[in-house]
């Protein structure tokens, strides 16, 4: 049984119980099954969790690295016609080196880009600018590319959650990468943080812990 958030309805005094629906896999129409596990376990280096086959059908099962949600594949899976998955959104948290990492693996993707009007706009290829958004504020970079079928999907850099994204009160990373960058991000604060008081900071794994936290949660940063 899934944990169950209890909430108060506003005009009586019922509970109800909610219950967690995490998004788990979502279905990709390719019209080549052999050649969509080429790209995506081959070129991507996805994990393939399951590859069922039988005498007419395969079904593939793959998950990125890090990620709690999966992508399926294979025939008679969907009535959607291949390539009309669009604008999948993957998220990271080095936009430069996630594009380096698709080059060297063979991936037809875009240069990195952002919005320069401040909007967060990666659909529309006309107001794309060059490079990783200036002031680099986190959803601002972002990477696109294609499979083989025209399934379009996006890289976008998030360090900071906005306030809501995640609950204050769980602090989870997908990687150890992720919790190394964080701790890196932490590490730069904490430097300027001791600059301002003028004084070594022995509490630092505190400090540490706090801004990690308020970070991923898009809380106020501690000073």
């Amino acid at each position: 049984m899934s944990p169950t958030e209890v909430r108060a309805d506003a005009t009586s005094q019922a509970s109800v119980g909610r219950a967690d629906m995490k998004l788990e896999v979502v279905v990709v129409p390719v019209s080549d099954v052999d050649r969509a596990a080429e790209f995506y376990a081959g070129k991507l280096g996805w994990r393939v969790d399951v590859d069922k086959k039988n005498a007419d059908r395969r079904t593939l099962h793959l998950t990125p690295p890090g990620s709690g949600c999966s992508i399926m594949f294979g025939t008679g899976l969907t009535p959607s016609a291949a390539g009309t998955a669009q604008f999948l959104h993957l998220v990271v948290s080095d936009i430069e080196a996630a594009h380096a990492e698709l080059v060297a693996n063979g991936i037809d993707a875009s240069e990195v880009f952002h919005d320069p009007t401040g909007n967060y706009n990666r659909f529309d290829p006309a107001v794309r600018a060059n490079g990783p958004d200036p002031e680099r504020r986190t959803y601002g970079s972002f990477v696109a590319f294609n499979d083989p079928d025209g399934n379009s999907w996006v890289l976008q850099e998030v360090t900071t959650r906005f306030p809501g994204r995640i609950d204050s009160a769980a602090t989870t990373f997908a990687s150890e990468k992720d919790l190394a960058d964080a701790m890196r991000r932490a590490e730069a604060a904490h430097g300027k943080h001791e600059e301002r008081t003028g004084e070594h900071d022995q509490n630092w794994p505190a400090w540490y812990a706090t801004y990690i936290a308020a970070e991923q949660s898009g809380a106020e940063l501690p000073k």
